[in-house]
């Protein structure tokens, strides 16, 4: 039976960064759909417990910073671990991706070129500028994706996948849930696949 997988992500995660191409890959090799869900952690962390990084303790932002350094080599994907534009608003992102998927475009691309304006590229990912450029240039329409995304329900949409991932236990991200079952962090990515494989 087909596996499938819901995969909830922040665009201005560095670990989501990490584990996109890879949980798109994995779940293409073992024929399982892929629902790309973006969230904003603004609105989970006050739910499930979490801090953002700048309010948490400095043995915690050490140690993150620590794993930053050692992760992009395993995946062979390039990120800045200090990018000039990092924190920042997760929101517009979110909405301007979730509205072109309610369009019925393929969010894949447009959400890893985001995720890579911001970590590898130095862009501003909560400029709405920013944002059009980054969509046009994947073929979309980003001025119209923006005027849509930055309407009422481009806010519901974002506000309703929130509500998804804290029904679903999502706590961060990225959040693989494979089948009802739960993977925190692109470093279990090697737990996803066994699960798809049958050995879990």
């Amino acid at each position: 039976m087909p596996k499938h997988i819901t995969y909830y992500f922040s665009q201005v995660s560095p670990w989501s960064y990490l584990g996109h191409a890879k949980i798109g890959e994995l779940a293409a090799r073992y024929a399982a759909t892929l629902d790309y869900v973006p969230v904003t952690l603004s609105a989970v962390f006050p739910r499930t417990g979490g801090l953002p990084l700048p309010k948490r303790a400095p043995e915690r932002q050490a140690y993150r910073m620590a794993e930053l350094k050692r992760w992009p080599q395993l995946r062979g994907v390039p990120l800045n671990v200090e990018p000039r534009h990092f924190p920042t608003d997760d929101r517009p992102a979110a909405r301007l991706v979730l509205t072109a998927k309610a369009q019925g475009h393929d969010i894949a691309q447009l959400s890893l070129a985001i995720l890579r304006a911001c970590w590898h590229e130095e862009r501003n990912v909560a400029d709405l500028a920013t944002l059009g450029d980054i969509a046009t240039a994947l073929g979309l329409n980003g001025p119209a994706l923006l005027e849509a995304s930055e309407a009422e329900p481009g806010q519901k949409r974002l506000d309703d996948a929130c509500e998804q991932a804290i029904a679903a236990g999502c706590f961060g991200a990225p959040w693989y849930d494979v089948d009802g079952e739960p993977f925190w962090g692109q470093d279990r990515l090697e737990l996803v696949e066994k699960k798809l494989a049958g050995e879990l």
